[in-house]
């Protein structure tokens, strides 16, 4: 399987979130999402849904949840990590895992590539972090540099080694 593309935000200590929210809006940095995951499926968990201002038009909603949730008809609902990568393995076109943290640690090591956007700077309150990972397994391309409201970013993609 190496159709699996994981994507996010990290702060300098891996921050992802904090209330179920984004601790940081980029305008860049949203872009950045929007046109990598565009026409894609987007798979998440459960909270990462829920803190959706809607649904993003232009790609599949997928929700990998143990709950059996009221959800729009559009919305997939899947019930195991086993289910999901079955999906995946059939879909054969690119996914994107777009969090929350339990699942970004679920799929890192079926992932064969990671989009970092990764900003500098920290956020002491943050409650939802990136799951560490190995660098060495990882070819690091640089993407973009960026800065808006005195925050420096760059969006980076890392390969996984063969």
């Amino acid at each position: 399987m190496d159709n699996i593309t994981i994507i996010a935000a990290v702060g300098k200590n891996l921050e992802l979130g904090k209330n179920n929210d984004l601790i940081w809006h980029l305008r860049e940095d949203m872009k950045f999402f929007r046109d990598n995951t565009m026409g894609k499926p987007i798979i998440m968990g459960m909270n990462t849904y829920k803190s959706l201002p809607r649904l993003l038009p232009g790609r599949k909603h997928i929700v990998l949840t143990r709950q059996n949730p009221s959800l729009p008809e559009e919305i997939t609902i899947i019930h195991s990590i086993e289910k999901l990568l079955k999906y995946i393995e059939e879909y054969k076109e690119e996914v994107m895992i777009i969090g929350g943290a339990s699942l970004y640690k679920q799929m890192l090591e079926y992932a064969k590539k990671l989009l970092l956007t990764e900003i500098n700077a920290e956020d002491k309150e943050a409650d939802v972090f990136f799951p560490k990972w190995n660098h060495e397994e990882w070819e690091k391309e640089g993407i973009s540099i960026h800065e808006e409201n005195s925050i420096q970013y760059k969006h980076v993609l890392y390969k996984k080694k063969i």
